[in-house]
């Protein structure tokens, strides 16, 4: 098979491609910055520079002949935000999506016949303690929004005959980084502890699981629409800071205001401070086998393998 992906050397792409690769599949990475992606990706994957992913189309010669796009481009969530942000972040996934299926608009037959578009849990927006499944309306905040508009445009690629798949994705763990290192600081020094109240539900999952999960996207042609890429068993911020203490073997008592976030992150803190207790019920439909359906060993292989950059 041969795959195009986007976003190939963040924190997903470089573990899909590096899966992609392991298989025996054609890996075709398209980079804003072909130089830095070739040097990161090796001299197995076909890099193709695309400059501008949300104001040009991606080069369609790159696309011809491939049997799959895999979508995962788009600017960093974990920031403060501010209008300029707000915009990077919603122009980088919805018009970049865009410009994808203009070009499968134009290759018909001769482009990819499935697209793998990421999106994530916030498309639920803050829903507490409620189980939130792919048929689950979506939330009414900036997230929800951006990833409402972001799944909108990744549908129209369904006109032109291609199978899409929206891959809701939670909080992934990984030894590469994002949001668990983020977390590590404080609790290494026993001052982590629940935000907020700890009530909130955490929608993880394992690296290894989200790379599964995707191979099973691009693999079984049952599989269209939204998929919760999450962990079978969400647990609250309060049992996952607790878990997090008890690999560490360090106390994770010290509760985090919100208040102290909002002030420190803005709006972005209701990221952390509210959540989805998302259920991956398309997946356990599909008959997947998660390696990691539990918290505390998922942490400890993450922490275990590697030191988090």
């Amino acid at each position: 098979m041969k795959v195009a992906v986007t976003g190939a050397t963040g924190l997903i792409g470089s573990a899909l491609t590096s899966a992609l690769l392991h298989r025996g599949d054609r890996v075709l990475a398209l980079s804003r910055d072909p130089v830095s992606a070739a040097r990161a990706l090796g001299n197995d994957v076909e890099v193709v520079g695309w400059a501008d992913p949300v104001a040009s189309p991606p080069p369609a010669a790159a696309l011809t002949g491939a049997d799959a796009l895999v979508h995962l481009l788009g600017a960093p969530i974990a920031q403060r935000w501010n209008e300029p942000t707000k915009r990077a972040i919603s122009d980088s996934r919805v018009l970049s999506t865009r410009s994808i299926v203009g070009c499968l608009r134009e290759l018909g037959d001769g482009g990819p016949r499935a697209l793998i578009c990421q999106s994530a849990t916030g498309y639920y927006g803050p829903r507490h303690t409620e189980p939130v499944r792919e048929d689950a309306a979506a939330g009414g905040d900036y997230l929800a929004d951006v990833t409402s508009a972001w799944e909108r445009e990744a549908r129209g690629a369904e006109e032109l005959g291609v199978r899409v798949v929206r891959t809701r994705t939670g909080v992934v763990l990984s030894p590469r980084g994002g949001a668990l290192a983020k977390m590590l600081p404080p609790f290494r020094l026993g001052l982590g502890g629940p935000v907020a109240g700890g009530a909130q539900y955490v929608p993880w999952i394992h690296i290894d699981d989200v790379v599964g999960a995707l191979l099973l996207c691009l693999d079984d042609p049952r599989v269209s629409g939204p998929v919760n890429v999450t962990a079978p068993a969400p647990v609250s911020n309060a049992e996952f800071s607790r878990a997090l203490g008890r690999v560490l073997r360090k106390p994770a008592v010290l509760p985090v205001p919100g208040l102290a976030l909002r002030l420190l992150y803005g709006e972005m803190a209701s990221v952390v401070t509210t959540g989805q207790r998302a259920i991956p019920d398309r997946l356990q439909q599909l008959g997947y086998e998660f390696r990691y359906p539990e918290l505390e060993p998922a942490l400890r292989d993450v922490l275990g393998r590697h030191s988090l950059k």
